[in-house]
């Protein structure tokens, strides 16, 4: 994402950047624009395309300077190195006729010049002419394996993101008035889900919302995903309160570890945190299970976390001491975003080893809509961790509108 464009269309304020007092009493129509100073970071990925470019070249380019090699040196002077490197380089990078092509190219150019040098009757150059066209012929074969090779990989990937929309499907961007967006980083390359987990469900009493973090990594950690989310949003639909729902996924993960033979087979706990956004009621009701706490961001650009009061254990723990949930509630007003996270964000680390601050990096800044929050996010925990992240990251972010905006949406 272009850093530059990314600020311009949150409307927000990078680090850096003055913040408006609020004591002005200004509403945000009349606030004013301040100029966007892109957050320090790499270069755009300019090399990486020149690379990729000199890459995809380099089996022509060994060409050319072998056949040069060979027209200005003497007539024992051989480039036949360079002849074999260049269908074995190609066979990964290039289609099979491609492939074929090369090696073609690479046989056709060693005989023309042992003809022009006169040599191709002698041993030496009848030896390394075979070897040049069997290295040929084998990269045609490399080259098809390379390519049954993606094509499983692209399966694979396919049934992953399959997997995730099925386990985690993503939100619509719309429920009950509140606008939603939803985030999810696996750690590891090329995997679409992990042990993070969120889930949107609309009920007769509000929104409710969970994202949580379990234990461990593998399968084991995708079963108990799926067993946490279903028994959310069943107990979504028929609790009462709050703390009944967090109650019930204590006794849904209890369940399951009895089931199941072993902690190895079944994940031990899952932190987590639950949500409530009553209709019509400028209020946020939370239960904390062990998890970090969320972020209210005000529509002036103003944020705080919101902790628990009251500490308690992960589900799935329930073993170790009971007592009663109980929800805390605060105050969501219109134009503020209520941002839920995984661990993986805030435990992000750049090269000096130090964590990633949410709270830090996101004062002073306004954001129109989750998706654009999330959007920005990302990118800067990307750069941040140089883009290596050390564990899995799930981000859900919900922005309840003003009235007017709510009104404006209503319209005829």
């Amino acid at each position: 994402m272009d850093d530059e464009g990314a600020a311009a269309r949150a409307g927000g304020r990078l680090p850096g950047d003055p913040v408006p007092d609020p004591g002005l009493g200004l509403g945000d129509e009349a606030r004013p624009v301040l100029p966007s100073v892109p957050p320090p970071g790499p270069p755009p990925p300019r090399r990486v395309a020149y690379g990729r470019a000199f890459v995809h070249a380099l089996p022509v380019l060994l060409i050319a300077v072998a056949i040069l090699y060979d027209i200005f040196t003497p007539r024992y002077f051989t480039a036949g190195p360079l002849y074999t490197a260049a269908p074995l380089i190609a066979a990964p990078l290039y289609s099979r006729r491609g492939t074929a092509l090369t090696g073609a190219a690479v046989v056709v150019a060693v005989i023309a010049l042992q003809l022009g040098k006169g040599v191709i009757h002698y041993v030496d150059s009848l030896t390394e002419l075979i070897t040049i066209a069997t290295v040929a012929v084998l990269a045609v074969l490399v080259n098809g394996m390379v390519r049954r090779s993606s094509e499983r990989l692209v399966s694979v990937r396919e049934i992953a993101e399959a997997a995730q929309r099925a386990v985690l499907p993503e939100p619509a961007e719309r429920i009950a008035g509140f606008e939603i967006a939803v985030c999810y980083e696996a750690a590891q390359a090329d995997a679409f889900i992990g042990g993070d987990l969120y889930a949107v469900q609309d009920s007769a009493r509000g929104v409710r919302l969970i994202v949580g973090d379990v234990r461990g990594k593998g399968m084991g950690a995708v079963a108990a995903v799926a067993v946490v989310i279903g028994a959310f949003r069943e107990a979504a639909e028929q609790e009462a309160t709050l703390e009944a729902v967090a109650q019930r996924l204590e006794r849904a993960l209890a369940r399951e570890g009895t089931r199941r033979d072993g902690l190895d087979a079944f994940e031990g706990f899952t932190t987590a945190v639950l949500a409530e956004l009553p209709h019509g009621d400028g209020t946020v009701r939370i239960v904390n299970r062990g998890h970090p706490p969320p972020l209210l961001l005000h529509g002036d650009g103003t944020l705080g976390p919101l902790p628990a009061h009251e500490s308690a254990l992960p589900l799935g723990m329930g073993e170790l001491g009971v007592w009663p949930d109980r929800a805390e509630e605060v105050a969501f007003p219109g134009g503020a975003t209520l941002l839920l996270y995984t661990d993986g964000l805030t435990e992000a680390r750049d090269a000096k080893g130090e964590f990633y601050d949410p709270q830090t990096r996101l004062a002073g800044r306004v954001f129109p809509h989750p998706a654009t929050l999330l959007d920005t996010l990302a990118e800067d925990v990307r750069r941040h961790s140089g883009g290596g992240m050390a564990d899995d990251m799930a981000l859900l972010a919900v922005r309840r509108p003003r009235r007017a905006d709510h009104d404006h949406c209503h319209e005829p």
